[in-house]
């Protein structure tokens, strides 16, 4: 398998805010970092898989000690967390942190931990396309149970200075998804509650009722764009849109 000269691709955007991606990795887990930079400290929203070392490919992202936020418990939002001095989570995420999240790198044994039906909608055999390194083994991988340091609530705020963000909690992908209002600029970082793609509520732990829930919510937020956990960030319009079609198809 090739080893590519980096593993992550940096997109800038306006607004110090950095979208970072793995694209190496196949599309059922390739997720968004989003690098917030505040006046006192940054801010990042997720921590990608886990594969290659954020320290070490990105050090810049670290010389002002930023805090990671996850939006939920998911191996693709959470398998670098551990490199950060501060994780937060919702509570109830917290906790599927600390049990440990399923994690393999191979799709059928992901489905098997996920509780999925791999005959019905089977997954690539390996959900890489490349190496971190030469001797990288993609059976070693795993996501250690982690002991977050900050445990969020609904209506939490993070300030880090000319930049607050607000916790808002929306299960139902899971029980501990959140994303994060900046209510300023209008900002949501979704996480996996919406993205321009088919969203995901039959895993075992998810609730098809909360979801509907969290979507209605999310209609009545003042969001001007959306900065989601898989895919490009949308706007507004593009937000109502898939609110509505999905609430249609949950019906």
């Amino acid at each position: 398998m090739p080893v590519p000269a980096r593993w992550f691709e940096l997109h800038e955007l306006d607004d110090g805010i950095v979208r970072i991606t793995e694209p190496h990795v196949d599309k059922l887990l390739r997720a968004n970092l989003w690098w917030l930079r505040g006046t006192d400290r940054d801010l990042v929203v997720d921590a990608g898989l886990g594969v290659a070392a954020l320290r070490q490919e990105i050090p810049q992202m670290f010389t002002r000690d930023p805090l990671v936020v996850l939006t939920h418990a998911h191996l693709d939002h959470v398998g670098g967390a551990h490199e950060f001095r501060e994780q937060a989570a919702h509570t109830a995420a917290a906790g599927a942190l600390a049990e440990g999240v399923a994690a393999s790198l191979f799709g059928v044994e992901l489905y098997d931990q996920l509780g999925l039906d791999a005959a019905a909608d089977p997954p690539p055999n390996l959900l890489v396309n490349a190496l971190p390194h030469p001797t990288y083994d993609p059976r070693t991988y795993q996501v250690a149970p982690l002991e977050v340091t900050q445990q969020l609530h609904d209506g939490d705020v993070i300030d880090l200075g000319g930049r607050q963000l607000t916790v808002i909690h929306l299960p139902g992908h899971t029980p501990g998804c959140i994303a994060l209002h900046e209510t300023h600029t209008g900002v949501l970082y979704s996480g996996d509650v919406i993205y321009n793609g088919d969203l995901i509520d039959d895993l075992p732990e998810s609730d098809r009722s909360a979801y509907r829930r969290s979507l209605q919510h999310l209609l009545d937020l003042d969001v001007s764009a959306v900065h989601p956990g898989h895919g490009r960030n949308f706007t507004r319009s593009r937000l109502h849109e898939l609110l509505h079609a999905n609430l249609r198809d949950q019906e």
